[in-house]
């Protein structure tokens, strides 16, 4: 990030060149002037994971804390428990050489006593509890923050409440704070929400060309049924084994069906699925990070924001369709972007096993004007030859 943007504390440069960053990705380029600038300037930015906007946000977060301060400073929303833990993760390697920095997480089950005040100046959490920690609990007095992100803004209005919650807890915070709204897309709704969240925002949006991500290379399979989709996915397998594959399936029942049927074969496989409480998801991702299970079957629960550096093969075992039956681009662009991420190559598998589901692929491959060729699993040779 060095060359285009000043970070004024020594320690916290010291943080971003020991995570590896030497260059500044696109939205890192266009959004830290305007995040570090003096006075503080609030912004709304598209940006897909995968691009270092999570690295971005917590330098501009980091930036502000006055770490002698012992009360919360930062805010950070998230959609998710494991997104929290996630941005969390980038806090803690980035803060490295600043150990006055401590760092809060207001999820669920994460319980305080009443009447105790947090010291910790960077909180980051989901709506509902950051709510009840402002408001009902009074852990954190809202005036004092001067920082406000909230992340994956698109996931979060998808979630029932999480809108509301979004808007009460920014309307506690003072007119000074400095509010940053990062969401990959920008359907009307997700427009709409941004602006009551952001007063005078700078704006950063991407073009759909480089939305899609070009490192990652997209094939399909043709099959007649269900079982034949599980064949070409042992064919695959031998292959996919080089590093680590998600598969995605449409309903809990094909996931569970597929894991079950693959530990048969005798392959390492974790399954992820909404119905589990937060921390069994947790220690799922934390195993399939870890490389424990090389293979993780998943609904679309899990398309956002996990972050495995060695996932190299995305497997769209059903493909992703919204509630009315039609394609759901997004969703698609969030699988794949699982793989090929921070620019390495990467590879997504999309099963097809009806004209209905042709059909659908047809209109992704419109959408995002990107040609899917078609991948003939039998053939060991074309296999080896894309996965290398």
């Amino acid at each position: 990030m060095s060359g285009t943007v000043l970070i004024r504390k020594p320690q916290l440069l010291q943080g971003v060149y020991a995570m590896g960053f030497n260059r500044p990705s696109k939205i890192q380029e266009s959004a830290l002037p305007m995040m570090l600038a003096e006075p503080p300037q609030n912004l709304i930015a598209q940006s897909q994971s995968g691009t270092g906007k999570t690295a971005a946000f917590v330098l501009a977060m980091l930036s502000r804390v006055e770490p002698t301060d012992t009360c919360p400073q930062c805010l950070c929303l998230s959609p998710t428990y494991e997104l929290a833990l996630q941005t969390g993760k980038v806090i803690e390697q980035m803060g490295k050489f600043y150990p006055e920095l401590k760092l809060a997480y207001a999820v669920r089950g994460n319980k305080l006593e009443r009447g105790q005040k947090i010291s910790e100046q960077i909180v980051i959490g989901t709506p509902g509890t950051v709510l009840d920690w402002c408001a009902k609990l009074k852990f954190i007095d809202p005036k004092k923050i001067k920082v406000f992100v909230l992340d994956e803004a698109d996931v979060m209005i998808a979630t029932q409440g999480h809108q509301d919650q979004s808007i009460r807890i920014q309307r506690m915070l003072p007119r000074n704070c400095q509010m940053l709204l990062f969401s990959a897309t920008f359907e009307d709704s997700v427009w709409k929400f941004a602006q009551k969240v952001v007063p005078d925002p700078n704006i950063i949006k991407l073009k759909r060309e480089e939305e899609t991500l070009d490192t990652i290379k997209q094939y399909y399979v043709l099959c007649n049924n269900r079982d034949e989709k599980f064949q070409a996915l042992c064919n695959l397998y031998g292959a996919i084994t080089i590093a680590q594959a998600m598969i995605f399936c449409h309903t809990r029942k094909t996931a569970s069906w597929l894991a079950a049927e693959l530990s048969k074969e005798g392959h390492q496989v974790a399954l992820l699925s909404g119905e589990m409480v937060v921390e069994q998801r947790a220690a799922v991702i934390e195993r399939f990070r870890e490389g424990k299970e090389k293979v993780l079957v998943t609904t679309n629960v899990c398309a956002r924001g996990i972050d495995v550096e060695q996932v190299s093969v995305v497997i769209n075992f059903d493909l992703p369709v919204d509630k009315d039956g039609n394609p759901d681009n997004e969703t698609y662009l969030h699988r794949i972007g699982r793989t090929g991420r921070f620019g390495k190559r990467g590879l997504a598998v999309n099963m097809v096993d009806s004209k209905h589901s042709m059909n659908i692929l047809n209109r992704i491959q419109e959408h995002f004007n990107k040609k899917i060729e078609r991948l003939d699993t039998d053939d060991l040779d074309e296999i080896e030859k894309i996965t290398n």
